[in-house]
């Protein structure tokens, strides 16, 4: 089942009555507060005790601080490799970094999808069953949003990320299917919803709970992990420490961090993480939103806006361009603002097919200049000239315009 038509099932699910995890009173109470399609779009969060927004440093040159967030700088990547190095990988809280001791964590699985009853699973009980190690990509949904406003013209809500809210990853783990049946799930189970040890999520004075958010028992035994390495290297705090959800191919939020408990259920689930609030609005959609499908194909040059290159020296342009759909089939690069433009060259290994990194020679004459790079992945999915507005600013797509000058 792909992620879109879960959504939409479980938005049914919920209307009917057949879904619980979120009542309809703290729904009404939500969308009084904050307006439907916007309940989630600030960040109003509760104390956390023996927490900090987030852990590691944030030197400039490697971050944008967004307040509990903080996106990569995408001339940071310039040759890094295929991997994003843990530090400078984007973070993204809901809340807090909380910090939480591996020796005496444990993960809850419980729910009445499972046969018996709780079933408690230790970090080292994880590291003592069969491990995979995979390749996969978290991005926020959100990422590109600011480009609504500095390239559209249009008003959004939310982090204003730029591109530097996606990373790719080596995780090292254990397959949940693995713990599932660890726990003993029966065949009545539908859902599995992994929730955070962060703080409680406070928006329009309603208070969220935990982060969580469910997906389909057929997803759990696809492709998700809980991982409890990144890189090669212990899973640091503002990454999920001790142990994370790595959910392949679904948008950022489903990757849950700090997961302290599992629910197996064997009714359908919903939370306010669920595409209640995960969805689009605004003119172009319908009254109740539009469920996400997978991310979008996007493109970026490994340098910062503004940046001033030697006029008449030969320099070369890299990137990297990605789509959730499949790997990258071309990538075009236009330096005089689309007038033209020319196919880059493909370099580097791609394991997982993740994402492409790619380059051009460019030889700029003195003065400025708005570069673009446009992708298609191996299904046809190209970037457009203007994405389709809706007001949480999700899934930016279109081609982003860097300007640089030449002197």
């Amino acid at each position: 089942m792909n992620e879109v038509e879960y959504d939409e099932r479980r938005l049914q699910d919920f209307v009917a009555g057949r879904a619980r995890g979120f009542s309809r009173r703290d729904l009404l109470r939500l969308s009084a507060a904050a307006g439907v399609g916007t309940a989630l779009a600030g960040i109003s969060a509760s104390p956390a005790a023996a927490a900090t927004p987030i852990v590691k440093p944030l030197p400039p040159e490697l971050f944008r601080a967004l307040g509990t967030n903080a996106e990569t700088r995408w001339s940071s990547l310039k040759d890094q490799g295929y991997y994003v190095p843990i530090d400078r990988f984007f973070v993204r809280n809901h809340t807090t970094t909380p910090i939480i001791d591996g020796a005496t964590w444990s993960l809850s699985v419980f729910g009445s999808g499972l046969r018996g009853g709780p079933v408690q699973f230790s970090l080292a009980d994880l590291r003592k069953l069969p491990s995979v190690t995979v390749s996969a990509a978290v991005e926020c949904a959100g990422n590109g949003r600011s480009f609504f406003t500095s390239q559209q013209g249009q008003t959004v809500s939310g982090t204003a990320w730029t591109l530097g809210a996606v990373g790719v990853a080596r995780w090292r783990g254990v397959k949940l299917s693995t713990v599932l049946r660890r726990a003993g799930i029966s065949r009545h189970a539908v859902d599995v919803q992994p929730a955070g040890l962060d703080a409680n999520f406070v928006s329009g004075g309603v208070d969220l709970g935990q982060v969580r958010r469910p997906f389909p028992v057929e997803k759990a035994f696809d492709d998700v992990i809980l991982a409890y390495e990144m890189n090669g290297e212990e899973l640091p705090a503002d990454h999920g420490y001790p142990v994370r959800v790595i959910v392949p191919g679904w948008i950022g939020i489903a990757s849950i961090k700090w997961v302290g408990s599992i629910e197996v259920s064997a009714t359908p689930l919903f939370s306010p993480w669920n595409t209640q609030f995960y969805r689009l609005f605004g003119p172009s959609y319908p009254a109740e939103g539009q469920p996400f499908d997978t991310q979008v194909v996007k493109s970026a040059f490994e340098l910062d806006a503004g940046t001033v290159f030697e006029a008449g020296v030969r320099t070369t342009l890299t990137g990297r361009s990605w789509s959730a759909h499949g790997p990258i089939r071309k990538v075009e690069v236009s330096v005089d603002g689309g007038a033209t433009w020319k196919r880059a060259r493909f370099y580097g290994a791609t394991p997982g097919g993740v994402w492409q990194r790619w380059e051009l020679t460019w030889k700029p004459e003195a003065g400025a200049h708005t570069l673009l790079a446009r992708a298609t992945d191996i299904h046809g999915n190209t970037q457009p000239d203007v994405t389709v507005h809706n007001t949480l600013g999700y899934l930016f797509d279109a081609v982003v315009k860097v300007p640089v000058t030449a002197a």
